[in-house]
């Protein structure tokens, strides 16, 4: 009998470690390597210009923090950024996106689930985001939903680490 025990609390243990290993599928460190978007009629333009940049880390339960910025975003004038003129404001808002959370995976569906924390645009802020997926090796290729003008986001992400 105390043999039994022994094997089925040595089972669980088994199991409890196999679970604590267990890593979330994306983590990492990703770098940037699109931010496009497909338009109605089909056709792929840039839609944070010609060289975006960004990162999106993701921790071993599925913590992140994503960034992309538009490249060609207007500097400004003065150091101080309370002093930019409106163009320059404008830039650099449209000129990026950002956000943090937690997120999950619906394999059987393809959709990566974001339940966003913080944003750079306040009302994702408390939301939950799905878009349609691809992991092929070391790239990340998701759609974001259709904006009002019909256009779809499309992000591309390349495994670094």
């Amino acid at each position: 009998m105390t043999c039994a025990l022994v094997a089925v609390l040595a089972g669980f243990a088994a199991r409890d470690v196999q679970a604590a290993t267990r890593v979330f599928p994306l983590q990492g460190v990703w770098t940037l390597v699109a931010a496009d978007k497909v338009l109605q009629t089909g056709e792929t333009t840039r839609d944070y210009g010609e060289r975006p940049k960004g990162r999106l880390i993701v921790d071993a339960t599925g913590r992140y923090s994503l960034q992309i910025f538009k490249s060609e975003r207007v500097r400004f004038a003065s150091e101080n950024k309370s002093d930019g003129s409106a163009d320059e404001m404008r830039s650099a808002v449209m000129g990026s996106s950002t956000h943090y959370g937690t997120m999950t995976i619906d394999d059987r569906a393809g959709i990566l689930v974001f339940s966003i924390e913080g944003s750079s645009f306040p009302n994702w802020e408390g939301t939950i985001q799905r878009r349609q997926y691809t992991l092929d090796g070391s790239e990340l290729r998701y759609k974001v939903p259709p904006r009002q003008d019909g256009s779809i986001p499309i992000s591309v992400w390349h495994r670094v680490e």
